[in-house]
């Protein structure tokens, strides 16, 4: 049924009245009562990190020790998923809970958004940071944006009290043609992206070597600085997105090259930014959640990557190009253990308006789960299916173990796309490479997934495409 939208305002003030029972009120769903005070929630994004890029997934010489600390002692989850394989749908799935095709944000040419973009997320979505803030949260973006750079898209007018970061992709406004060599060996002036704080342009070109250093120190002085009121931070890492920088710290320091270079700089900020929660005495009060927005960039080889036993990569609906890692950490609330269950980027949207007692919009479709009873009580995850887009169109469904492919497509650009009929079928809990099609076994399976893509085609309105539009 289609449900008609809402603006913001009326959102938000509807959400402002909603507020003052839900502070009574236990959180819903899942029977569990609220604490003191509303949680904390830290939501840390990387860019093209890999399935396999972790050491608590795998990876043997990349040096992740804060985040498989984190991993151990949270929730490592192994059937996470990106809302989309490249980076704008993905952010903005992330950040509204839905499909990107119901807001517009994706496109079957154009990917993402470019500095030439006139689009961005429309108006009328209900982003997390806004949800949490009529909650009385204080709320700070961090890092890369990519939901548009011009002034009504930019974080500030989204829901975020405070912007600090890029608002687009690192390797965009180049002041020259280069090379894929040049660009994996890059210099951080070859590229005029502008590093922005609110809606002012502070230093153009930014100092790439220096962002991932910058960013977390602009994330623990937003902790300190908020440390007795609930807040949201979403630190959305520039990193390990091509052309890779870091720091003096960490330059040339990892077994793994450049690419684990960039990687150990962001888990010592996981453990910098932990170390703070614990000196100000508020981690057992704050949700740390970590993941990414898509696969690995195999264009760039060895600077790229790796989606570990996971086929193919950013850009592709095969596996690993949306099977992200994701580990949930709050001391005393989240359940230790590694789950196998379903679940994807846009349920951190339900689940997080669930734990702030923040409305979740009954005016229009939300895709996000409450992830509630399996983060805090070790019980089932509620997800069962998991569509996957390719622009505005689905490549492929799982439910539970099975996934079909309509539609298949490798790598990110260049590669002819390949229709099947009928669908290749897989069950990834026996084969998550996705080496043996088992359609000619199992056509009641098939039929069963396409009813899920029916039901879902029966209630889908695509927003108004926003990466097509152009400045004049």
């Amino acid at each position: 049924m289609n449900r008609p939208c809402i603006s913001r305002c009326t959102f938000l003030n509807a959400a402002a009245g909603i507020a003052l029972l839900a502070a009574a009120a236990s959180f819903p769903g899942c029977g569990r009562s609220e604490p003191a005070r509303k949680p904390n929630i830290i939501l840390i994004f990387c860019d093209d990190l890999g399935y396999g890029d972790l050491g608590s997934y795998g990876h043997p010489t990349i040096r992740t020790p804060n985040l498989d600390r984190l991993a151990v002692e949270g929730q490592r989850w192994t059937n996470f998923y990106a809302a989309a394989s490249v980076c704008t749908p993905s952010r903005a799935g992330l950040l509204t809970g839905r499909y990107p095709i119901r807001s517009g944000m994706c496109d079957d040419n154009i990917r993402v958004l470019f500095p030439w973009s006139a689009g961005g997320i429309p108006e009328n979505e209900v982003t997390l940071a806004e949800a949490l803030k009529a909650e009385g949260y204080a709320t700070a973006c961090i890092g890369k944006w990519h939901l548009g750079h011009l002034p009504g898209y930019l974080p500030t007018n989204n829901g975020f009290d405070y912007y600090f970061g890029i608002p687009y992709s690192n390797d965009m406004d180049k002041v020259r043609y280069l090379s894929m060599a040049e660009e994996m060996d890059p210099k951080t002036e070859e590229f005029n992206v502008p590093l922005m704080r609110n809606e002012e342009v502070i230093e153009r070109p930014a100092d790439q070597n220096t962002l991932t250093k910058r960013y977390v120190e602009e994330s623990v002085s937003f902790i300190r600085s908020n440390r007795d009121k609930p807040f949201f931070l979403y630190l959305a890492h520039t990193m390990p997105h091509i052309p890779l920088f870091a720091s003096v710290e960490f330059n040339r320091r990892s077994p793994r090259g450049p690419y684990g270079d960039t990687v150990e700089e962001i888990d010592a900020g996981v453990g910098r930014i932990v170390e703070t929660l614990r000196e100000t005495g508020i981690d057992e009060n704050t949700l740390v959640v970590f993941t990414s927005d898509n696969g690995p960039w195999w264009t760039y080889r060895e600077h790229s990557g790796s989606a570990g036993l996971l086929r193919d990569g950013k850009g592709s609906t095969w596996e690993g190009g949306m099977r992200e890692p994701a580990i949930f950490w709050w001391p005393g609330r989240v359940q230790p253990r590694v789950v196998a269950d379903l679940g994807s980027t846009m349920d951190i949207y339900t689940t997080v308006c669930s734990l702030a007692g923040a409305p979740v919009p009954d005016d229009r479709i939300v895709d996000g789960m409450d992830l509630g009873p399996a983060l805090l009580e070790s019980g089932p995850g509620p997800r069962e299916v998991m569509i996957y887009y390719s622009g505005r169109r689905v490549f492929a469904v799982r439910k539970g173990p099975y996934k079909a492919h309509y539609f298949t497509k490798t790598e990110y650009i260049g590669q002819k796309e390949l229709e099947h009929d009928p669908p290749l079928l897989y069950n990834l809990n026996h084969d998550p490479s996705e080496k043996y099609d088992i359609a000619a076994d199992h056509p009641e399976i098939l039929a069963d997934l396409e009813r899920e893509l029916q039901q879902h085609a029966k209630d889908l309105v695509p927003g108004e495409n926003q990466l097509i539009r152009r400045i004049e």
